[in-house]
């Protein structure tokens, strides 16, 4: 499954470079147009993440979400600032698909459990975001000591299957996917569903993350710098 990816920042579409508010790049004025165009090239799912949430540690772009999700065909999966019960149970009352669950995976994770048990782990989904093998969250400002797979096998055991892992130090680089770190992680943990994310830069690339047992990949800044197209990523997802 193929995920061109939306990051929001003050309800427009950007994209960080290594996760660093400073170096923002605007990709659409209209995100909403933007998930339309998704939609039109036959894409039927998309990753939304709330940057101003992720950093604030609430949801900050509600009302872009949701005119995003009534404009939108399809599966729609969002993360960035979740941190309370109520904030996942408003999200998916408003018909999002799937919650990402970053931060609160290390720093809440009973929390992370309850939500497992309620709603299954079809709709919440974990997000791990490091570098160097181990955590960061709080939007990438705060590393950890904790390490990535210890995180995943903790979070499996209560109940997750799938998690995207995002190297920082390779998000909105266009160097390529730490192909390393998924094959050790695939080794490690092979119960679990890992969603590729970070330094994607064209079909090769998918093709490389495919042939190491990932078949879920997130685009994102190959999409706004036109290595790879959103016809190439619906090929791929009809495969």
């Amino acid at each position: 499954m193929m995920l061109p990816a939306i990051d929001l920042h003050a309800g427009q579409s950007v994209r960080l470079y290594q996760g660093d508010f400073e170096q923002a790049t605007l990709i659409n004025a209209d995100p909403v147009a933007q998930a339309r165009q998704i939609n039109a090239a036959g894409l039927h799912q998309l990753h939304l993440v709330d940057l101003d949430g992720a950093k604030a540690g609430q949801p900050q772009n509600l009302a872009t979400v949701m005119a995003i999700r009534a404009a939108f065909d399809g599966l729609i999966e969002v993360g960035g600032g979740i941190r309370t019960y109520e904030q996942a149970r408003q999200y998916l009352q408003l018909g999002i698909d799937r919650l990402i669950l970053g931060s609160i995976a290390l720093t809440q994770p009973a929390l992370v459990q309850q939500l497992l048990a309620t709603y299954g782990p079809e709709k919440i989904v974990v997000g791990i975001d490091g570098s160097d093998g181990r955590v960061a969250i709080n939007g990438w400002l705060d590393q950890s000591q904790t390490k990535m797979s210890h995180l995943i096998a903790a979070m499996s055991r209560a109940g997750a299957r799938h998690f995207i892992v995002t190297d920082v130090a390779k998000d909105g680089t266009l160097q390529g996917p730490s192909l390393g770190l998924y094959a050790q992680l695939k080794a490690q943990l092979p119960q679990v569903n890992l969603i590729a994310s970070g330094g994607v830069r064209d079909l090769a690339d998918v093709q490389a993350l495919q042939a190491l047992g990932l078949p879920d990949v997130i685009v994102g800044k190959a999409l706004a710098a036109k290595t790879i197209s959103l016809t190439e990523l619906a090929g791929v997802d009809a495969c």
